[in-house]
């Protein structure tokens, strides 16, 4: 399957929906290719503006969906079609349920001690027949990455869900891809924590209405500094509207 790509502020987006995403990603899991998958929002897109590397990074991976509101309404100011949000948490929950339909196998690495553990057995509680090959934390040293790296391939796994945290995580998976024997690869950022039940996801009403990064913010003041992107975001997609209508 094609997927129309994009650029917003010079990230790669491509504007798909979640089910053209499942499909996509179900593909190169039958073809065993390898695939890295950025789930991304308006944090990254700015700070890329000022991270070469960061934009590498998002500019060299197989798949970019447009997690956040902001990155959807970007991309629509400036004149592309985006049919939905793509969330890492909803894909991860979408790829899960596929997962347990088709027999892949998952790996979980990331978040505290004890996180990844019981986001599996929640996952598993959902769907009995999903294949968790293993997890790990992700409080680890540079001395321990080769093993963990070992547990992964042996593990079989067709999908390491990676919850470093943004833009942690794609660096992570970028620099350690080659060694890697997983097909799939995504970044969720702390997904973990909300499958888990440690951190609590915004409410429906939230989730309705594109307010996920207000409830964030009510919920965790300390967010305050980062959401502070959002509005230099916003005017810097203004700023690019303004000059490609002149």
């Amino acid at each position: 399957m094609t997927k129309r790509e994009i650029s917003i502020l010079g990230c790669k987006l491509h504007t798909i929906s979640m089910a053209q995403c499942l499909d996509i990603i179900g593909s190169h899991i039958t073809k065993r290719q390898s695939m890295h998958v950025i789930t991304l929002n308006a944090e990254m897109v700015y700070q890329a503006r000022s991270d070469p590397e960061l934009l590498r990074v998002i500019n060299q991976s197989d798949l970019v969906t447009p997690d956040g509101i902001g990155v959807v309404w970007g991309a629509r100011y400036l004149g592309h079609t985006v049919p939905e949000r793509v969330t890492g948490i909803d894909l991860m929950y979408s790829l899960a349920e596929r997962a347990a339909g088709q027999g892949w196998g998952i790996y979980l690495l990331g978040a505290a001690p004890g996180v990844a553990r019981e986001a599996a057995r929640q996952l598993q509680q959902r769907w009995p027949s999903l294949i968790v090959t293993g997890y790990h934390d992700g409080y680890f040293t540079a001395e321990q990455i080769p093993p963990i790296l070992d547990q992964i391939n042996t593990s079989s796994a067709e999908i390491l869900f990676v919850a470093l945290g943004a833009p942690k995580q794609e660096y992570w998976i970028k620099e350690h891809r080659q060694q890697l024997q997983v097909p799939v690869m995504i970044g969720v950022g702390g997904s973990l924590d909300v499958i888990a039940g440690t951190k609590k996801r915004a409410p429906q009403f939230f989730i309705r209405f594109n307010l996920e990064w207000l409830y964030r913010l009510l919920t965790e003041p300390s967010r305050l500094r980062r959401q502070l992107v959002l509005p230099l975001f916003v005017i810097t997609i203004l700023l690019e509207g303004f000059k490609a209508k002149k």
